[in-house]
């Protein structure tokens, strides 16, 4: 077995890289956290997705006689030789609560619930520290000035991972002001979605609840088969198609 794992070790192009200062080889093909756990380390904190969605691993990075600081998600940024890694723990930032029923789209809501936005420095910290190369500082910007549909289009691939606030020198809570940007807009801004209403429509008329019923009712070997027979949408379709059994629609 372990002329085995050796023998495996061999075939690997190893590099080294420094968690938290202390070194470690492992396989250059590796993530940082696949890395972090090939060296025996156990997650349970800051690797909630692993598919680059909840933004929970953000990542620090530095190499030797490079002054610059890197960015990432632990769970896309690949390994290079002599990395000096440290994860980023969680910390709140400023989180402002509000009734979304009772808002404005305006800059000016936007202003008083995180007046700290005034502190902008434009230094662009925290567009350069976005591991999803989102235009932050832009964003920004955008919700101060009103214009809450581009501040919440900029902002749409926000995974709330804290790396803009972390860097941020004038302490902002940018990921929090991007997502009020979005829920701004989505309630009183984008169009409501006919289809969508007519649904809701019909759940409230209880359409559905027979089916359901008859689903709760159900054993998992029957879930399971009804699951697995299910017609499923084809690829590349219009917007036109609906399944041959229509009772459920």
């Amino acid at each position: 077995m372990e002329k085995s794992k050796k023998s495996v070790e061999n075939n690997r192009n190893l590099v080294p890289i420094f968690v938290m200062g202390k070194r470690y080889d492992v396989p250059d093909s590796l993530t940082i956290q696949k890395a972090m756990e090939y060296a025996g380390y156990q997650l349970i904190r800051g690797c909630g997705c692993r598919g680059g969605i909840c933004g929970a691993c953000g990542t620090i990075y530095r190499f030797p006689n490079d002054y610059k600081l890197y960015y990432g998600l632990a769970c896309q940024t690949v390994v290079e030789p002599n990395m000096y890694i440290t994860q980023i723990p969680f910390f709140p930032a400023n989180k402002a609560a509000y009734d979304l029923e009772e808002l404005e789209p305006t800059g000016e809501v936007i202003a008083k619930l995180y007046p700290e936005i005034f502190k902008c420095m434009g230094c662009n910290n925290c567009t350069l520290s976005c591991p999803m190369d989102i235009k932050v500082m832009d964003y920004m910007a955008m919700a101060l000035s009103g214009d809450i549909e581009k501040a919440a289009t900029l902002s749409f691939d926000c995974v709330m991972c804290g790396l803009c606030s972390a860097r941020c020198p004038a302490e902002e809570a940018q990921y929090n002001i991007g997502i009020l940007a979005r829920r701004l807009y989505g309630r009183h801004i984008l169009p409501k979605a006919e289809h969508l209403q007519k649904r809701v429509e019909q759940v409230e008329e209880g359409r559905y609840e027979v089916m359901l019923k008859e689903l709760m009712k159900s054993n998992k070997d029957t879930l399971m088969e009804l699951y697995t027979k299910r017609q499923m949408e084809p690829d590349n379709v219009d917007e036109m198609w609906e399944p041959d059994e229509k009772g459920y629609l």
